[in-house]
């Protein structure tokens, strides 16, 4: 059997027929970074996307940020009970203006992903099941086993008609890839603005930002 690689910010394993892949920074709350993901923000969100397999978001802690964009991008999100959901773009001068957003309305609907976007609130497990961003939870002792229940069954489905059902549903929202590709570009030029820059500053600072000077 080859021996599977080593890596420093995540855990990788094959559970049978499933690959796991598992972020390891418990110090920061399981927080990634650009090394954790190995590519480009936008690389590995279109990989999520166009892998022609299932992707199930297993959430067991702080799905906030980029963490929540990962869960909406996610075929399937199965969370513990202990697990919370949230945006803080804004906050912090930030935004994720494609998927993030875009996407996220189609499973929690216009209003809702405006309001988790512009007040930076958190949600409970349960609550992020009843707006639709959660597929199932479970007590935390049983997230494992959960997952696995779905791991093994898609083992036992056709790949291939899996593969056409993935772009069949991807399709319909397909439209949102070329927003969020330009979009990016935006977002990188506003991270050089000190608008952005002190929402980092508060965030490192602990602090609330003062943005009402940068107000048009």
């Amino acid at each position: 059997m080859t021996d599977l690689p080593t890596f420093e910010d995540i855990v990788y394993e094959k559970r049978d027929r499933a690959a796991w892949i598992i972020i390891n920074r418990p110090k920061l709350y399981n927080a990634f970074r650009a090394k954790t993901i190995g590519l480009p923000i936008d690389e590995f969100q279109s990989i999520i996307r166009d892998v022609p397999k299932p992707v199930i978001a297993r959430v067991n802690g702080f799905a906030i940020g980029g963490g929540n964009v990962f869960a909406t991008l996610c075929d399937l999100t199965i969370a513990a009970d202990t697990a919370v959901f949230g945006q803080v773009g804004p906050k912090v001068g930030s935004v994720d203006p494609g998927w993030g957003t875009a996407l996220l309305a189609r499973h929690v609907g216009d209003k809702r992903a405006r309001e988790i976007w512009y007040l930076n609130e958190r949600y409970s497990a349960q609550q992020a099941y009843e707006m639709g961003l959660v597929n199932k939870v479970v007590p935390a002792a049983e997230l494992d086993a959960a997952v696995k229940v779905w791991t093994d069954t898609l083992a036992e489905r056709s790949p291939t008609a899996l593969a056409l059902a993935k772009r069949s549903f991807n399709a319909d929202s397909e439209n949102i890839r070329g927003i969020s590709m330009a979009a990016l570009y935006s977002v990188k030029l506003f991270y050089e603005t000190e608008e952005s820059k002190e929402g980092v500053r508060a965030f490192n600072e602990k602090r609330k930002p003062d943005f009402h000077k940068y107000a048009k």
